[in-house]
């Protein structure tokens, strides 16, 4: 993958990619830790999971893409000291993209204004929290100053995403978790490992935009 990818191209790019036919759980096992925690996928718990989304931004810095992280505190009410996405459950009346918008701006201070909604990722299911988390994808052209709520986060991450894309970057080690071991895939990033759902999310994104021989022909 070259790194010339823009924020300009991602704009045209995606909402067209995320509008058709999307790799879906194929790509988000690819970073599922094994053995899976779970059998069971959103279509199989729909009828009774707890619905949240998350917003995946896209973003410049330096002139470069990034995806923003934030690694929550042990106050919050879920996730306690995870990386995750902004994020959280829905309420009443709302869609995926009013939750995942609102949560960012009370998680990271986002304004809403020249964002744009590239489209909705395939919903990952939790069986360990009962959730079916719905991705948001956002893309914005102009650089943003975060402004972290620091009951919930305790720390902003920005990642570029030629990082994200480098293969180098993806490892894997054996963690013991809840008493069991487990071979644990994730993107390293500095002393940060996103891992998860998180990286389950980012794996189907990751692999729409380098799917593509001929992304940054385009550009």
């Amino acid at each position: 993958m070259k790194n010339n990818l823009n924020i300009d191209f991602l704009q045209k790019f995606l909402p067209e990619r995320l509008s058709g036919s999307l790799p879906g759980l194929n790509a988000q096992l690819k970073l599922s830790p094994l053995p899976p925690p779970s059998s069971l996928t959103w279509l199989d718990a729909r009828g009774r999971c707890l619905k949240a989304a998350v917003l995946i931004l896209i973003y410049p810095r330096d002139s470069q893409p990034h995806i923003v992280f934030i690694l929550r505190t042990s106050l919050g009410n879920h996730h306690q000291n995870q990386i995750s996405f902004p994020g959280g459950g829905l309420k009443e009346g709302e869609s995926f993209v009013e939750a995942a918008l609102r949560e960012a701006r009370e998680e990271i201070g986002l304004e809403e204004e020249q964002l744009k909604i590239a489209g909705l990722l395939t919903p990952l299911y939790v069986e360990r929290s009962n959730y079916c988390i719905h991705p948001v994808v956002a893309i914005t052209s102009r650089e943003i100053n975060f402004k972290p709520c620091q009951l919930e986060v305790a720390e902003i991450i920005e990642v570029p995403l030629s990082h994200l894309l480098d293969r180098k970057n993806l490892k894997q080690e054996y963690w013991t978790l809840r008493g069991q071991k487990f071979l644990v895939p994730f993107y390293e990033f500095g002393q940060h490992k996103i891992w998860g759902a998180t990286a389950m999310i980012l794996s189907e994104l990751l692999e729409i935009i380098s799917r593509t021989e001929d992304l940054t022909e385009k550009v």
